[in-house]
């Protein structure tokens, strides 16, 4: 089995979704292959504040946005699959008609049609009815739409634990355990709880 995943920055707010993926992954030893939108270099200096050549260097590789010809853009090229952290509304869109203007959607549209995880972490509100079609297209073609949605029953002390969980749930689909997984393990109660409905 290949130790190898693709990792896509696009425009979308949340560009720390994907810095704390390549962390993530790097920690797990898993090779990464990079591609940042134009937008999404904009998106990490605005939101960040870090220098975008720091960023590409926590991935194995980096590939740039108009690269077509680069190994990942081949079904042959095996990979565990490819996350979007975070992805655009635009990014989703060409996805999900199969328009691959970038390395990224050619990227996302190789990890579909090799029937590889592909997992987005859709980013925008409120939402479109295009928007809708979109993801319950890419979810039809057996991609996963996973907005980046806190989840609070792990009471979060910070925003990095927000992060880190979310993070950690998308590397979840891929069978990879980064151990900072809170994981749901039942009601947790010191009052009895009904259980009629």
């Amino acid at each position: 089995m290949t130790n190898r995943m693709v990792v896509g920055i696009s425009g979308a707010s949340g560009a720390i979704y994907g810095v704390r993926c390549l962390e993530m992954l790097r920690e797990l030893g898993i090779e990464t292959h990079l591609f940042i939108s134009k937008s999404g270099v904009l998106t990490i200096e605005q939101e960040l504040g870090v220098s975008v050549a720091g960023v590409k260097a926590l991935a194995d590789e980096v590939h740039a946005p108009g690269n077509i010809g680069a190994a990942c853009a081949s079904g042959s090229f095996q990979t565990l699959g490819m996350v979007v952290a975070p992805c655009s509304m635009r990014s989703l869109a060409e996805i999900a008609c199969g328009v691959t203007s970038s390395l990224l959607t050619r990227s996302a549209e190789v990890v579909l049609k090799e029937r590889r995880r592909l997992v987005l972490l859709a980013r925008e509100a409120p939402l479109t009815n295009t928007h809708l079609k979109n993801m319950l297209a890419v979810s039809e073609m057996g991609g996963i739409v996973m907005p980046p949605v806190p989840a609070f029953y792990t009471h979060p002390k910070s925003l990095d634990e927000v992060v880190d969980h979310t993070v950690s749930r998308a590397l979840d689909l891929f069978g990879l355990d980064t151990g900072k997984l809170k994981r749901w393990t039942g009601l947790q109660t010191t009052r009895p709880v009904s259980t009629t409905v």
